[in-house]
């Protein structure tokens, strides 16, 4: 049975320009000159720096293309308004100057040309006496190995994989013994395929002695307990004394437990942070400026507008001028779009880390965290008259440079809960005074989630256990057992 009825549906879609500026509204500094540059060398009709002087508007009377008796010509009209893309409208953006600092640019320090950390490995195969073969699997391991250091796959699909990627035929022995001539390597534990394999192979690098014995024995034959912290079984699996063991275990806790970290930490692979704005204190007045690299100065080419020109001023239009002059639309439009979506990227940007720094100002003016008030993205979203995800775009990936650090700006963002004095305090206020708790606790009797709530609850903060468990995990602190030491 076939049954018909109407259904009504309403949907909201944006438009290719709407979606442009959503884009260009969440990259931050760095990525917004990527994006601008990519523009910049795919349309022609796009410029950066200061715009030549206009030709006379005057010069593009619309009766001169009205002379025409071209048939042809009226139909081009009604598909392309020449006189748009002549008058001296022609859309041109540069940032106010109060806008942004000029010294933005000149701040920046220069980096030295990072070597990656994989072709770091590379280079070190080179000090091993390895035949063709061997070499290609030495590199071949190499690529598998994460950023963390460590190779997360099987030997077995490794082999696969070479011999049906790489055409590279070899067995399971053979990888097994390259994969050796790898863990030789620095930084010390890397290839290792976990944890376990990582710590050994720090361990057995190092000058044996008695503490590190232990602590290979620990790995070896108790490295589940060891990761549980059950120090009593240890003590009695290896009949050594508390002090014995805490030595054994300070030597673990001095191993790098992500290898490859370290290649980041020593300053071989930099990550340079641009702050999006600048927040400063003057004459006891906050002061907000949005850093002059989002303000790049673009103007429409003159000569886009000239090609235009001349075809208004031609009378015979062939098939292939009206082509081009159709790709010199395309591509006038695109600039004029992309010029107008950086406009209002900045005018959001702008507004949305000015109502924030307005309604944190308390913090901003004396850089106390208690002084972070409960603020979630409707509050902002309520007062510019922007959507909520518009105001997400902005906070998720943008810094701020304070004087009291760079801060990220989703950082500012939190929960309101109202404490015994019926007070509304931020859950960042909360989490701090938890973290202060925990690292002044006895180590050796740490607190539980429960004595931890009651402990807040005498300050004033009557949480629930389960919500402790919650904050703490954001802190990323362990349970009481974890944080245990002997």
């Amino acid at each position: 049975m076939i049954k018909q009825f109407l259904n009504l549906k309403l949907s909201q879609k944006l438009s290719p320009q709407q979606i442009q500026v959503m884009k260009l509204i969440q990259l931050p500094t760095q990525a917004f000159e990527q994006r601008l540059l990519e523009e910049l060398n795919d349309n022609p009709a796009l410029e950066s720096g200061k715009e030549e002087p206009e030709i006379p508007a005057d010069e593009y009377e619309a009766d001169e293309y009205e002379d025409f008796d071209d048939s042809e010509t009226d139909t081009m009209q009604e598909d392309i308004n020449i006189d748009e893309y002549l008058n001296d409208d022609t859309p041109d953006y540069k940032t106010q100057a109060n806008n942004y600092s000029d010294d933005d640019e000149e701040r920046e320090s220069p980096l030295a040309e990072p070597i990656s950390f994989h072709q770091d490995l590379i280079n070190q195969l080179n000090t091993f006496i390895l035949n063709d073969e061997e070499r290609e699997i030495a590199e071949f391991l190499v690529g598998s190995i994460d950023d963390t250091g460590y190779i997360r796959r099987s030997i077995p699909d490794m082999v696969d994989d070479m011999a049906f990627t790489q055409g590279i035929y070899t067995d399971e022995k053979t990888v097994e013994r390259i994969l050796h001539i790898i863990h030789q390597l620095e930084p010390a534990g890397v290839g290792a395929r976990d944890l376990q394999e990582c710590l050994l192979l720090q361990l057995k690098q190092k000058t044996p002695t008695q503490d590190v014995a232990l602590a290979i024995d620990i790995l070896e034959q108790q490295f589940d307990a060891f990761s549980h912290k059950y120090y009593d079984k240890l003590m009695q699996k290896f009949g050594v004394s508390s002090a014995d063991l805490k030595n054994a275990i300070h030597v673990i806790e001095k191993l790098n437990p992500k290898p490859g970290g370290s290649y980041t930490a020593g300053n071989r692979v930099t990550e340079n942070i641009v702050p999006d704005f600048a927040i400063r204190i003057l004459d006891g007045e906050l002061q907000l400026t949005l850093n002059g690299r989002n303000a790049p100065s673009l103007h429409v080419s003159k000569d886009y507008q000239e090609m235009m020109q001349t075809y208004k001023d031609s009378r015979d239009k062939s098939s292939s001028q009206r082509d081009a002059v159709q790709f010199i639309k395309h591509k006038l439009d695109s600039a004029k779009w992309f010029i107008d979506a950086i406009r209002q990227r900045q005018e959001t940007l702008l507004v949305t880390m000015n109502a924030i720094m307005h309604y944190q100002q308390e913090y901003f003016l004396e850089g106390d965290e208690a002084k972070l008030k409960p603020m979630i993205l409707k509050d902002i979203a309520d007062l510019v008259g922007l959507d909520i995800s518009t105001i997400s775009r902005v906070a998720n990936s943008k810094y701020v440079e304070t004087p009291y650090g760079t801060k990220l700006i989703k950082e500012f963002f939190s929960e309101g809960f109202t404490n015994d004095q019926g007070e509304e305090v931020s859950t960042i206020e909360i989490r701090k005074v938890l973290r202060e708790i925990i690292e002044e606790e006895d180590k050796d009797k740490p607190l539980n989630d429960d004595q931890l709530a009651d402990i807040l609850k005498e300050k004033g903060f009557p949480i629930a256990r389960r919500t402790i468990a919650k904050y703490r995990e954001q802190l990323d602190i362990p349970v009481a057992r974890m944080r245990r030491k002997i």
